[in-house]
């Protein structure tokens, strides 16, 4: 399994890295906190993970501004400097339209990215993530308390050799995690972030509040939670499901923040994200072998004509225009060779397009 590594800017002038793996679909994972795209390749935190993922896909992820091989001298660590970091790496990576993951913090910065850019989000997977920081919470002052020494903890202790205090958040993040992948968590905290930006980004994720926009959202969202996180409270991955229309919530047992191999919640992530994703992919992989003049746009507005959807219902769909999708439409009749709406029903659903939805994987209208 290899990666290749590459760098763009942003436009406030932060040099991103971001990584691309695999072949297939693509998959894009929003950053979260603590990324270093090189060694959470190495490491058995991340790589198992990522090693299944890019099995079917082509996964994109990145380090975020402050972590890994970004630059780390810089200043704005906010919800809106953080999305604008995904929409660089995006369109560096030149991906016209994905699913996105967003893992922990990564879930609202994820979110936000989809509200500003519903047109380019095709599904929505959200593991152990929240929609409102700890500031936000309606916290106790003992609670509020605990985060703010944490935060201070980050400042004082994280550089140290002695992984005394990086261990405070070994324990929180994998309390279930052998003493090799409590080891391999300590060298990831050191390897990611200097102590002031590691500090930094936690005090301004305590800030994060995507409540009053994830209602809007209208793309097929996963939510996957474990009843017994000990980073973000399960109540949480509860009420973010809930704030999503007809999102989907799967509980999942555990204490463990991370996936980490061999635990059956690894197993049962990746029955669901490939449940969820599996229609899409497997409409892309259709186009490919059936209509490879197509590019991937044309091939979703071809699939819901295949399901009987005029114009209009395509574009509330898909969130464009009209206009839009008649343009996509003519280029598909000139493509196809073909004169009539009907003609172009009847290919498509001859090459398996059109296949009817079920509630718990297919798109919403």
């Amino acid at each position: 399994m290899q990666q290749q590594i590459r760098f763009c800017k942003t436009t406030d002038g932060v040099r991103l890295a971001f990584a691309t793996a695999g072949t297939g679909p693509p998959l894009v994972k929003a950053a979260n906190w603590l990324n270093h795209v090189e060694y959470d390749w190495r490491t058995p935190i991340w790589r198992p993970l990522f090693e299944r993922l890019v099995r079917k896909r082509k996964l994109v992820r990145y380090d975020e501004r402050g972590c890994g091989l970004s630059d780390w001298n810089v200043a704005d660590f906010s919800l809106d400097a953080w999305v604008r970091d995904l929409e660089t790496v995006v369109d560096a990576a030149g991906i016209e339209r994905f699913p996105l993951l967003g893992i922990s913090q990564g879930g609202p910065i994820a979110i936000a990215y989809a509200i500003r850019h519903p047109e380019r989000v095709s599904r929505l997977i959200l593991y152990g993530s929240f929609a409102r920081g700890y500031n936000k919470r309606n916290l106790s002052a003992a609670q509020l308390e605990e985060w703010r020494i944490l935060v201070d903890l980050v400042r004082v202790g994280w550089g140290r050799e002695t992984p005394a205090f990086r261990q405070v958040f070994s324990a929180l993040f994998l309390p279930d995690g052998s003493a090799e992948d409590l080891r391999a968590f300590d060298r990831l905290q050191r390897e990611s972030a200097s102590p002031e930006n590691a500090a930094s980004m936690m005090a301004a994720f305590g800030d994060v509040d995507v409540c009053d926009v994830a209602p809007l959202l209208r793309i097929p969202t996963l939510v996957l939670h474990r009843r017994g996180d000990l980073r973000i409270p399960f109540e949480e991955g509860r009420r973010l499901a809930a704030l999503i229309p007809d999102a989907r919530l799967v509980t999942m047992e555990g204490r463990n923040h991370l996936l980490l191999e061999g635990e059956p919640a690894f197993e049962q992530f990746f029955t669901e994200v490939d449940a969820f994703l599996g229609a899409d992919e497997d409409a892309l992989a259709r186009k490919t072998t059936s209509f490879p003049e197509l590019t991937d746009r044309e091939a979703e507005v071809l699939d819901l004509v295949a399901k009987g959807l005029g114009n209009g219902n395509i574009a509330e769909r898909l969130r464009i225009s009209d206009k839009t999708v008649r343009n996509h439409v003519t280029n598909i009749f000139w493509k196809l060779g073909v004169s009539t709406r009907a003609e172009v029903i009847v290919r498509a659903r001859d090459a398996g397009f059109g296949v009817a939805e079920s509630p718990a994987t297919g798109p919403r209208s």
